[in-house]
């Protein structure tokens, strides 16, 4: 089983290569972890209150949560699991230790229009370009999750 890292700023687009990911990857299942990197804050009080996560994480939308879980059960033969998390710091050192805590095997790039959600989210690139982890490449297949909702035709009797 491999375990792949996704920089994720809580939007569709961060979910919509997952499908091809898991595919490249075939048969071997997918442990899959969509992450939100923020730097780690200087004040005592904030680091006091990091355990509890509950300000970034109320953030995420509940149709993410929800997306997330349609991934795992529609493509259960590719994926094992998607999990969210959110990673504190912005060193290399301390996110080379992240990717070897969690096992990740690979890191897929952010998607172009990634987002910085709050005043210390940090640009995952800079991190990902340093790392020791391989960044794995998405090949484009269409066709496979789209945003856009089609009208069914409508049924005509024939007489």
């Amino acid at each position: 089983m491999k375990t792949l890292l996704i920089p994720t700023d809580f939007t569709a687009q961060s979910l919509q290569n997952i499908p091809n990911i898991a595919q490249q990857y075939y048969p071997q299942k997918l442990d899959i972890i969509l992450v939100h990197m923020l730097k780690i804050t200087d004040s005592i009080s904030e680091l006091l209150m990091l355990s509890r996560r509950s300000t970034e994480l109320r953030q995420i939308p509940d149709n993410f949560y929800i997306r997330c879980r349609e991934l795992e059960k529609d493509f259960s033969h590719l994926i094992n699991r998607i999990h969210i998390d959110i990673f504190y710091g912005s060193t290399v050192a301390v996110f080379n230790n992240y990717l070897d805590a969690h096992d990740v095997d690979g890191i897929v790039a952010p998607h172009d229009s990634y987002k910085l959600l709050f005043k210390n989210s940090i640009d995952p690139e800079i991190l990902i370009a340093k790392c020791a982890a391989r960044v794995i490449t998405v090949t484009e297949t269409t066709g496979l999750i789209a945003d856009v909702i089609t009208d069914e035709p409508e049924l005509i009797d024939q007489q």
